[in-house]
This record gives C-alpha cells, sequence and structure tokens, in this order.
C-alpha cells in the first residue's frame, strides 16, 4: 500500500464536511477537540528591492571633499568599488547563496500539493449500543495514535474501492459500503511539500473477517463504543466525524 507516512500527523488546518462536501448541521454536538500541533509558515525573506537599499551616501561621508583624480577615472571601470559601504553590503546580500551558505534562520518556500484518501467508519450494533472499528499505530513523531481505517488509492481505482481495500487491509474484516458520510481535510509538511489531504469516509457494516488478521498499518485493532470513541480518537477532525455519523445512526432509528 502507498501511503504518506505522516498523514495522521498533526493537523493544524482541518475541516469536516458532510456529503456531497456541504457542512455538517450546526446542532450536531462538537466534542472537545485535542490541542494541535502548531506550524509554523515558513517564508523565505523578502527579495531586495532597489528601492529599499539604503542612500548611496555613505553615513558620516563629507559631501563636499573631492575625491583624488585616480578614483574618478577608475569609476568608469569599477561601479561596484566606488559604492559607499552600505550599498556594498546591500549588493553582496542579494547574490543568490546555495542551501548551504544561506543566512542563519532562511528557510526555502514550501512546495504545495493534494493528496487524497478514502476509508470508512465501520459499525455493528451490539445489544444495547453501537460500536465502531478503531486502530492504533505508534510513530515516530506523532508517538501513539487511535484512528479511522484509510489509505490511498491504487492507480485506477475508484474512491469507494479504495476505502473497502484499505478498510479491508488494516482491520482484517470483510466489509460493505451502507452510504458516505462526508469527508475531512487537513494540511501537513512532508518532504519540503504542504500538502492539502481530503479524507473521503463511508459508512459500513462488517460481512465477515476477523480482527485478528489484520495487516502491519495497526499495531492493535478494536471495537469501541461511540460514547467511548471521543475519549480514544486522537485527532478532533475524526472525533467530529464519528459524532456526526452517531446522529445519523440515531436519526435513522
Amino acid at each position: 500500500m502507498r501511503r504518506y507516512h505522516s498523514r495522521d500527523g498533526a493537523q493544524p488546518h482541518c475541516s469536516v464536511r458532510g456529503p456531497g462536501g456541504r457542512p455538517f448541521p450546526a446542532s450536531l454536538d462538537r466534542q472537545p477537540a485535542a490541542s494541535p500541533r502548531p506550524h509554523d509558515r515558513q517564508r523565505l525573506p523578502p527579495g531586495h528591492d532597489p528601492d529599499d537599499r539604503p542612500s548611496r551616501r555613505a553615513v558620516g561621508a563629507d559631501p563636499a571633499a573631492p575625491r583624488p583624480a585616480l578614483h574618478r577615472r577608475d569609476e568608469a571601470h569599477s561601479p561596484v568599488d566606488r559604492a559607499p559601504p552600505a550599498r556594498r553590503l546591500a549588493d553582496v546580500a542579494a547574490i543568490p547563496r546555495p542551501a548551504s551558505q544561506r543566512p542563519r534562520g532562511a528557510v526555502a518556500r514550501l512546495r504545495r500539493a493534494v493528496a487524497t484518501s478514502a476509508g470508512g467508519v465501520v459499525v455493528r450494533a451490539d445489544a444495547d449500543r453501537s460500536s465502531l472499528v478503531v486502530g492504533m499505530r505508534r510513530r515516530g513523531r506523532d508517538g501513539v495514535t487511535w484512528t479511522l481505517p484509510k489509505g490511498t488509492p491504487d492507480a485506477g481505482e475508484t474512491l469507494e474501492e479504495t476505502a473497502l481495500r484499505e478498510v479491508g487491509e488494516e482491520t482484517g474484516l470483510e466489509v460493505r459500503i451502507l452510504e458516505p458520510v462526508g469527508s475531512i481535510q487537513y494540511d501537513f509538511v512532508q518532504d519540503r511539500r504542504r500538502i492539502h489531504k481530503t479524507v473521503h469516509y463511508y459508512l459500513m457494516e462488517p460481512v465477515g473477517g476477523d480482527l485478528a488478521r489484520h495487516d502491519a498499518e495497526f499495531e492493535q485493532v478494536r471495537w469501541v463504543s461511540f460514547d467511548d470513541a471521543p475519549g480514544l480518537l486522537s485527532f478532533p477532525t475524526e472525533r467530529e466525524l464519528v459524532a456526526a455519523v452517531a446522529q445519523l445512526l440515531k436519526a435513522s432509528g
């Protein structure tokens, strides 16, 4: 499976959308959001505009003092040498430097990209309450995270096909799609790119399989009640989506 290893990293810019891209109704109860990991917006220093350069007259210079004839003759051949010190510094600062010679604190501008994934909210009806499947992974930057199963499309796959395949591989269950339940969006940085990602989710039910057959993407996979899910899921976008699905299930009886 092809995945972004940072896809479940901190999500500083994120939103949750219902089917068709419409926001979920404002009446839905929102769960407490976890503190997002800050991402500084890094940019290169502004370019050196000629209008922003220092005055051509050096600080402390005597404008009335004549220059020796030798200097006047050389001015036609050495325009940089005749510039005052402040101007020379500005000219030198404008010379492009390789990355290893950039001034301290300067960083490269991040390229922008978009990505798409698909996943599922797998639900079963227990005796007195409904449950859904979540998985736990352990990664260096984020530590332990609990998330919904999802993944990146293979070449030629539809979003529905991707969701069925990824959920089956990551949970060990055989599932079928009931209906789309919306999408979430967030940004993350990977390989010097700022990636805007959209994840499309589908309501699913199990028709076979076993959680013990899940692949290595998750370290653990388990059923959790909708009441307990907000306290377990790591990301606020997924908590909001699960809360919306819970309301949908209640409304449908």
